[in-house]
């Protein structure tokens, strides 16, 4: 119930689009088998915090570090030295517990794609360990005050950290990888704990109804969901309900008994830990999502290996005759030197930029565009705001530059670098914020004031042309988008502005550089890229459609680019400030987002074409 649909979730399987939450059942999960543990050596007074600590190591460390182990070459030939670079800093993270901080570190709004990152998933394993950390210590304090006390404490605890997780005040990102944020998922599993340590509890009903919250979770949730908040508390509920209720007699203790869930749930910890890097390194060496088939194939994989693993590696260190781990000393000493070894791997792939000579000059330069300077040129914090800004962030300039506009999402502060620098117009920006009324996402609360906020500044302006853009793709399935944009359009006529909705521009997925190193492409104005733009095309199509009805005029970028469907310009001519590769320069820097000297190639064809059109009344 914890592992299968967090694999089939990552594989891409959208049935399975809560599949997240069975982190937050292994949550559940793990705090009251912990817990069971400590509160048994406690009433026997056989409490150890150093044998506590041991079985954490033989439990946790030698499948982690046998994954990470067979990562690294996979990583050394696949990844680019910035993805390198990354991952070896993920290896110390991982090393010392600490993977979650690094990860917040790295979940800005332009980072590389969580799905690329092979040991992205370990935020989970930090968050527990740092709660190990202080839990067992916590527990044995508190112990000697009585049973009650010990329960009172805990509630108090995970209330508490369930609050801070509500609030919202430190972020989406530090919300969800935080262990603060999170304790309150294990602390439940601890007060299951202890509550059912004193009752006999058995109820076909609540285990029943508990099922149903986790399968409600996994099958109703979405990415779009926000986590944690109080959605998290029902696959977490359901999880405390099945341990609690689901005593031998009951169809739920029944069904997951069945042979093959006790197989997976034998095997995984291990699964878990192989399925990301599997997955992971499956997108970077095809150069995006494999098809469902191959991710398929990926996903059972994941368990054979888990299932090797726990029989020659998980099994053989947990057992005290291990012949390595024969002994307390042993335990610590032989990881203090494997963890010692990973982290001189990772400070050298971090000081060697991701060992970076292992390309050629021309190729290092274009692998660079990962680090391009894009907030000096999209205006970050200023005319494009950040998820966590609200309007009143904008800065004056962005509305004062004259009487026309563009508005969007991050593609249009990209395209905007051409139309602010070149032609004076007002940039009013904001990320994953499509310029479509009623367009109001979970995890982004200021999206619909902001473009509310827009139209004001658009109505007093007396804006004679607005340039609509944005990545139309990921939004186009959202409930009523299509009939918003529509009443937007409708709202900017009314002001007595012209809309212009700017079409999807050629994406690359999964990013310009990847491709173009991988095609052998040479670097000169014009380089053309294979790149399949069908699906943009006809969603372009539609956007034409239906702007053009609705009195709007609109611009297809990638029919004014594109010599076909597949292929697309790779470079353009540089600019004298912008990022070069001699008199030529990548049109994007990563999936889509331009560069400056790709704006301009974007943009120029634009503002000629603008000025054909009639004035607005």
């Amino acid at each position: 119930m914890a592992v299968l649909p967090v694999i089939l979730f990552h594989a891409g399987f959208t049935a399975f689009g809560g599949g997240f939450v069975g982190v937050d059942v292994f949550f559940v999960i793990s705090g009251y088998l912990i817990t069971r543990i400590l509160i048994d050596d406690l009433a026997r007074g056989d409490f150890s915090i150093a044998r506590f600590y041991e079985r954490r190591a033989r439990r946790i460390l030698p499948a982690l570090f046998f994954v990470m182990l067979t990562c690294l070459p996979f990583a050394y030939m696949w990844m680019l030295p910035g993805e390198l670079k990354e991952f070896a800093n993920s290896l110390i993270a991982v090393v010392f517990f600490v993977s979650n901080l690094l990860f917040l570190s790295e979940s800005g709004y332009f980072e590389a794609a969580a799905e690329l990152k092979p040991l992205l998933h370990t935020w989970s394993l930090a968050v527990e360990e740092q709660y190990y950390l202080i839990f067992p210590v916590f527990l044995a304090i508190c112990w000697r005050f009585g049973r009650k006390i010990v329960l009172g404490a805990i509630v108090g605890v995970a209330l508490a950290s369930l609050a801070l997780a509500l609030w919202g005040g430190l972020g989406a990102e530090a919300t969800f990888y935080l262990a603060p944020t999170r304790v309150w998922e294990l602390l439940a599993g601890s007060i299951v704990a202890l509550v059912s340590g004193r009752v006999s509890l058995a109820n076909g009903w609540l285990s029943g109804l508990g099922l149903l919250l986790i399968l409600a979770a996994i099958f109703g949730f979405d990415a779009a969901t926000p986590f944690p908040s109080l959605y998290t508390v029902v696959p977490v509920l359901g999880a405390a309900l099945i341990i609690l209720f689901a005593g031998p007699a009951t169809w739920v203790a029944r069904l997951l008994s069945m042979r093959a869930f006790v197989a997976i749930g034998l095997v995984s910890y291990s699964a878990y830990l192989w399925h990301q890097p599997l997955f992971a390194f499956a997108r970077i060496r095809f150069n995006g999502a494999p098809d469902p088939g191959m991710m398929a194939v990926l996903a059972a994989l994941s368990l054979c290996l888990a299932w090797a693993t726990w029989r020659y590696v998980e099994r053989p260190f947990r057992q005290s005759s291990s012949a390595l781990f024969p002994n307390r000393r042993a335990v610590f000493a032989t990881s203090a030197v494997a963890a010692t070894l990973f982290v001189a791997v990772g400070l050298t792939g971090h000081i060697s930029q991701g060992f970076e000579g292992r390309l050629g000059e021309d190729q290092r330069k274009i692998a660079d565009f990962s680090a391009y300077p894009r907030h000096q040129y999209y205006q970050v914090g200023t005319c494009f705001l950040m998820p966590e800004q609200p309007f009143t962030d904008f800065a004056p300039e962005c509305s004062g530059h004259g009487r026309a506009a563009i508005i969007g999402d991050s593609h249009a502060a990209a395209l905007a670098s051409f139309f602010t620098r070149e032609m004076g117009f007002m940039q009013l920006t904001a990320s994953a914020c499509p310029p479509v009324l009623g367009f109001d996402p979970k995890k982004r609360p200021h999206c619909a004031d902001i473009n509310q906020h827009i139209h004001r500044v658009i109505a007093v302006g007396r804006t004679q042309h607005v340039l609509l853009h944005a990545n139309w793709s990921i939004y186009w399935d959202a409930p009523d988008f299509a009939a918003n944009l529509a009443r937007t359009i409708a709202a900017l006529r009314d002001t007595g502005a012209l809309p212009i909705v700017v079409g999807s521009v050629p994406q690359y997925q999964p990013s310009i550089t990847r491709l173009v190193l991988a095609q052998g492409i040479e670097v000169s104005d014009g380089a053309q890229l294979h790149a399949d733009q069908s699906a943009l095309m006809d969603l372009n199509a539609e956007l034409r459609t239906l702007a053009q009805g609705h009195g709007a005029a609109f611009w297809d970028p990638i029919s004014a680019l594109c010599t076909s469907q597949d292929m697309c310009p790779a470079t353009v001519v540089t600019r004298p400030d912008d990022q070069g590769l001699g008199d030529a320069t990548l049109i994007a820097w990563d999936y889509g987002h331009l560069t400056l000297s790709g704006a301009y190639r974007v943009g120029a064809p634009i503002w000629d074409w603008l000025k054909t059109l009639p004035p607005t009344g």
